[in-house]
């Protein structure tokens, strides 16, 4: 069966809904189609920092400005700098004031979805290629073997986009990083060092180019990532097994004994760092860090673009992926309003301002994974944050 749809928006992550709700602000529909099988099929992540100039530029223009400050959490932008012995080196608080409030992804994705009209997305429908019909028109194949065709397809389908091909042959490249992500539920009571180690927002503990990073989410969570220098088959190589399945009668589980191969990296370490492997709840899960190549472009291409991280995919160190996707959303939004008749022209205007701003980013999120993970970490990250300082006390 096929199905046409004018405006196609594969992917219904933060970036793909802020331009459905903008085009529809507008009175343009657009079908967003995402492989979850429901918005709750899986889980969204921990806090974002959203910043003034896009993420939140991109909720004005959505409309969902007052939704965001209603659902942030206070005292999110706090950030602890830590070495290896959990000596502190750095504590801000949260005055307030600054320009990165934090929210969970989660509720910032549902006032999203809770903002367009019933029926807009369709749950379940992953795509699995697609093609060009001639004319700016695509044709979309999902797994369940329907199809859609549609006069301008958006590829907001994330870092293995099905919808790059299309206009690059650009595909993502391990960063030499690798993240373990591990959580800690209820923190203040069943982990009250661990929630004093990591304060009320960002924890960064650093030494010997590893460290871990993490954040204070809702109701006392604790969001850590353990981040390691490793192959690009570390994750997969069974080396340690991530499944948090296998068990052997004489070690317990699998995730245990991830465990146990994880704290051999960080021998010498504080008891307290340490324990945040050792007192975590539930499997422990790898992420490889991968990236586009900084300056990823394509030449235009009739009825077709991305956003998000299926445009510029990079690591996570200038904490805007997120709010380059929104803000990716909200200005093609804008560009198809302007020239509602015209796709050519509205894609060329989005992109001419999307690229520099994407590539922009990419470098400084490359520059600040060098900086963290270097011979005398975290030297490099306090360097960064004292020229932050110094920059906005010269502008102040």
């Amino acid at each position: 069966m096929t199905t046409h749809r004018p405006i196609s928006v594969i992917g219904a992550g933060l970036g793909g809904l802020t331009l459905a709700r903008v085009l529809h602000l507008h009175g343009i529909e657009a079908a967003v189609f995402d492989l979850d099988a429901s918005p709750t099929a899986r889980a969204q992540g921990g806090m974002l920092d959203i910043h003034e100039e896009t993420g939140q530029a991109a909720l004005r223009a959505a409309g969902l400005y007052e939704g965001f400050w209603a659902r942030h959490r206070q005292g999110g932008q706090a950030t602890r700098v830590l070495d290896k012995h959990a000596t502190v080196l750095r504590a801000e608080v949260d005055d307030g004031v600054g320009g990165r409030p934090e929210i969970n992804r989660a509720a910032l994705r549902d006032l999203l979805l809770d903002s367009l009209p019933e029926g807009t997305i369709r749950w379940g429908a992953k795509a699995t290629g697609a093609r060009p019909l001639g004319e700016g028109r695509h044709e979309v194949t999902l797994a369940d073997g329907t199809t859609i065709t549609t006069d301008l397809l958006v590829g907001a389908d994330g870092a293995w986009s099905r919808i790059r091909p299309l206009v690059s042959a650009g595909t993502p490249v391990y960063s030499g990083l690798s993240f373990v992500e591990l959580h800690l539920y209820d923190a203040d009571n069943r982990h009250p060092r661990a929630a004093e180690l990591v304060g009320d927002g960002s924890l960064f503990a650093l030494g010997d180019e590893k460290g871990f990073m993490g954040h204070r989410d809702a109701g006392g969570l604790l969001h850590i990532y353990v981040a390691l220098k490793t192959p690009a088959d570390w994750a997969t190589s069974g080396a340690i097994d991530f499944t948090g399945t296998g068990t052997d009668a004489s070690t317990g589980t699998s995730t245990e004994q991830a465990k146990a191969a994880l704290l051999t990296y960080f021998e010498g370490w504080d008891d307290r760092l340490r324990a945040l492997i050792t007192d975590a709840e539930g499997p422990l899960v790898a992420r490889p860090i991968h990236a586009l190549p900084i300056g990823h472009r394509w030449q235009p291409t009739p009825g077709v673009t991305l956003l998000g991280d299926a445009a510029h995919l990079m690591s996570p160190f200038a904490g805007e992926g997120a709010n380059l996707a929104m803000i990716d959303g909200a200005d093609l939004a804008a560009a198809l309003v302007a020239h509602p008749d015209d796709f050519g022209t509205a894609l060329r205007v989005y992109e001419d301002g999307m690229f520099p701003r994407a590539e922009e980013m990419a470098a400084e999120s490359a520059a600040n994974l060098g900086l963290c993970f270097t011979a005398d970490t975290p030297r490099g990250l306090l360097d960064f944050f004292a020229a932050h300082d110094a920059e906005a006390a010269r502008t102040a």
